[in-house]
């Protein structure tokens, strides 16, 4: 029997598969054990750099929003994001995180900060920057929650301050951070059942007849 490849113009399936629950799952509960751990020993890390500018200490606080790009980078399907996020803190209130289950709020905006940019995007456009933009929409979801439940009050400087902080830090540390995760994870071929592993050898294997005809070239001129 002869199978043809899908066109590359032809939209992919927005269905979820067994294998995107399944690595969503998994990525998620990862995601609540660095939640977990991260929760022990951000406080100290962090009081260093609000000692320098209360507020700048939201520069790493994207280690909470990392799976709602890493989850919606690798399955591409609409609520891979959110749904990374949620198990995340789900995870993590389950393990006995300070703030319980109202973990599970904060899940739910940063997730859908990351997933309304994947949802814009038409749930087609998996690059860098499109990972950067969303890991900024998780950035602003975390900043939306913590400007409104923590620091109310806080003064205005403060607000810009942490809101600057929080987004940079969902550029940089969920957005480009998780891009890098999910190449290394291609690289490996753990991502095979996966677009993000199918691109990412299919732009290998062009790379290397690109080398192999230069390398033709050069030794027939």
């Amino acid at each position: 029997m002869v199978t043809t490849a899908p066109s590359p113009t032809t939209r992919p399936s927005m269905r979820w598969r067994v294998v995107d629950i399944v690595v969503a799952s998994v990525l998620g509960v990862a995601g609540g054990l660095v939640f977990t751990l991260w929760n022990l020993v951000y406080s100290p890390l962090t009081a260093p750099i609000e000692a320098v500018l209360p507020g700048l200490q939201a520069l790493v606080y994207a280690v909470w929003l990392f799976p709602a790009v890493l989850v919606g980078l690798i399955v591409r399907k609409p609520g891979a994001a959110l749904y990374g996020e949620l198990v995340a803190a789900a995870v993590s209130a389950l393990l006995g995180g300070f703030w319980g289950w109202t973990a599970l709020a904060w899940g739910l905006v940063q997730g859908l900060g990351a997933e309304i940019v994947f949802a814009i995007l038409l749930y087609r456009a998996w690059g860098l920057v499109p990972a950067i933009v969303a890991g900024v929409g998780a950035g602003v979801g975390l900043t939306i929650m913590d400007l409104t439940f923590y620091y109310a009050a806080a003064r205005p400087e403060f607000m810009v301050v942490y809101a600057v902080s929080a987004m940079l830090s969902g550029a940089v540390i969920a957005g480009l951070g998780s891009w890098l995760i999910v190449r290394g994870l291609a690289r490996t071929g753990a991502l095979s059942r996966f677009a993000a592993g199918r691109e990412f050898a299919l732009q290998s294997e062009r790379e290397a007849t690109s080398a192999d005809e230069a390398v033709e070239h050069r030794s027939t001129s």
